[in-house]
């Protein structure tokens, strides 16, 4: 079956040399122009995976994943014109996955499309073999389903801050460095930096922790990385 992506940037050129150069590749490109027609779409259609300029009418990129990331984990990578890393620091603040900056060449682009495809593929291929469901006090973990609970109210996560919760959950007490975290969980082949891992457990935190500032669940080893305490 074809992939299919969403590419939303207001750039016509851009939109265009995007989608031709993805269905050489046979994918199956839909296109938005503005941020309210891309989350229209995404609401009303699956897609494998989203590339989301971040300056866009009506809503910016960064609002758009915000929004999409209430109800869904597909994977998402954002386009950025800027080089500087508050814009990629603020996208996986938003939930996005990934980030490439403009002007990108093409074959990098749809190197950083297969590339995520493949892990999400992995992700769900991978099923925990031992406990479908694991329950500490008020917090429950479904990995058949990939899903996450608090005091029986379900939590959204996104892919990559359920695939770090269900590491350092069935590996308690042990320490990852955040380096080992990136590789693991991002893969080798992942060209960000470990300040992806800390965006991500702060939010995870922020997401099933009561008080994100004292963590009863996901703690922090000075110096050396993060822990799981059931």
């Amino acid at each position: 079956m074809d992939k299919k992506v969403l590419v939303v940037d207001d750039e016509k050129l851009i939109v265009k040399g995007i989608r031709f150069s993805l269905e050489q590749d046979n994918m199956n490109v839909t296109c938005a122009y503005d941020g309210e027609e891309a989350l229209e779409l995404v609401k009303n259609n699956e897609f494998d995976v989203i590339l989301l300029d971040v300056m866009l009418p009506k809503l910016t990129g960064f609002e758009v994943c915000q929004q999409i990331r209430e109800f869904s984990d597909v994977p998402i990578i954002m386009l950025t014109a800027k080089g500087d890393d508050m814009d990629k620091i603020l996208g996986l603040e938003y939930g996005a996955d990934d980030y490439i900056t403009k002007p990108f060449n093409i074959l990098e682009l749809k190197a950083r499309i297969k590339a995520i495809m493949r892990r999400s593929k992995n992700t769900k291929a991978e099923k925990e073999e031992e406990a479908k469901v694991a329950v500490f006090e008020e917090l429950k973990v479904d990995c058949d389903s990939r899903r996450v609970f608090i005091n029986e109210e379900e939590v959204n996560l996104t892919a990559k801050e359920f695939d770090l919760l269900e590491l350092l959950m069935f590996n308690p007490n042990k320490v990852y460095s955040r380096e080992s975290l990136l590789n693991t969980v991002w893969g080798y082949d992942y060209p960000g930096d470990v300040r992806t891992v800390d965006v991500h457990i702060r939010r995870l935190r922020e997401k099933i922790e009561a008080n994100p500032s004292e963590p009863r669940y996901i703690h922090t080893k000075w110096g050396v990385g993060y822990f799981f305490q059931g």
